[in-house]
């Protein structure tokens, strides 16, 4: 039996169980029972509690836990675990956990061969059963153990789950099996094929999706300097040539939170299109766009949009690793959002 080590324990966060335990534990805490969700549409609607009822879809980031581990929690504090966790529902419940491929080319999605995933806190046991459904569609690859290992996008959501996951089970044997799929850069096309497979595990009320994704990654070091001054729909990359500052504008750090916020707004719309077009428009590199591309096409390919926001995500959080001035400066942006889902 193969299982996935955790290979970015004792560097991007603690590897000492106990310590992990206790910091999570902290940043579940800090998160209120009650917020305004942050995008235009819908913050109209007013405050939600967190956990939401029904929340069985979130999207998380995927950083250092230094950088992003108190935003994440915003998103695992806002899922129904109920669901997953049994006391509301029994059967063969699943949690499916997607994330950008950071380290190979890989244009569609693959799984993993490995049957456990090591957390410094216990081990998540994967979903045989599933994966060997989705590998029969002829769709998906199979990624090496070496790539897997690799892989943080799927490792930093691992503590999460497995904290969440326990507080609704004595013991890890009986925790819902994980399903890791790792999304390549797929095109719409190909979007809409993985979402329309995925459609009918989403459409099942017993079933948690975790996205992976962080936002936008700012700097000349990740080749975006894209920038959007005042009320303008249309922008350009920034050089030592145009510096906001001496021109009046504003500051580079209020464009990237003016391009994350149209990002949000496109994803709360519930329309893969919108959010493509979004992209398509400014850039911005928000490094799980493909895996929440797919989440969005499976909602719509199962028909699970309904009355009240119902299968349309609400970001709850919004923060950065740094306040970008000067063209020399970077950031990368960690959005938390949630999605009720039909029951």
């Amino acid at each position: 039996m193969t299982t996935r080590q955790a290979t970015h324990a004792g560097s991007w966060y603690t590897g000492d169980g106990p310590t992990l335990s206790r910091e999570l534990d902290e940043w579940l805490a800090a998160v209120p029972a009650q917020t305004t969700p942050i995008g235009a549409s819908s913050a109209a609607a007013g405050p939600v509690s967190l956990p939401a009822s029904g929340a069985r879809a979130i999207i998380a980031p995927h950083a250092g836990y230094s950088y992003s581990g108190p935003a994440a929690a915003w998103a695992y504090k806002a899922i129904d675990w109920s669901v997953a966790g049994g006391t509301r529902l029994t059967g063969s419940e699943r949690v499916f956990l997607l994330g950008p491929s950071h380290h190979y080319y890989l244009t569609g999605a693959a799984l993993s061969r490995c049957a456990e995933y090591e957390t410094p806190m216990g081990n998540l046991r994967l979903d045989a059963e599933t994966i060997a459904e989705l590998k029969g569609t002829g769709v998906f690859e199979t990624m090496s153990v070496a790539k897997d290992d690799a892989e943080h996008s799927l490792e930093m959501h691992l503590p999460y789950i497995f904290k969440m996951l326990s507080q609704h089970h004595s013991s890890p044997a009986d925790f819902p099996p994980l399903t890791p799929i790792l999304i390549g850069s797929t095109s719409p096309v190909t979007e809409r094929r993985l979402g329309g497979l995925l459609a009918q595990y989403l459409a099942n009320p017993r079933n948690v999706f975790v996205v992976s994704s962080d936002f936008c990654h700012w700097g000349s070091r990740f080749q975006y300097t894209y920038y959007q001054p005042g009320e303008a729909k249309t922008g350009y990359a920034l050089s030592s040539k145009h510096d906001p500052r001496q021109r009046g504008d504003p500051a580079i750090h209020e464009s990237i939170a003016k391009v994350d916020a149209e990002s949000m707004d496109a994803i709360e719309t519930g329309s893969h299109a919108e959010f493509l077009d979004q992209l398509a428009r400014t850039g911005n590199t928000v490094c799980g766009r493909h895996p929440i591309g797919v989440i969005m096409a499976a909602i719509e390919a199962g028909g699970l949009q309904g009355e009240g926001n119902v299968g349309k995500f609400k970001f709850v959080r919004y923060e950065r690793s740094s306040l970008v001035h000067h063209i020399r400066d970077s950031s990368v942006s960690y959005c938390s959002a949630f999605a009720v889902l039909p029951a």
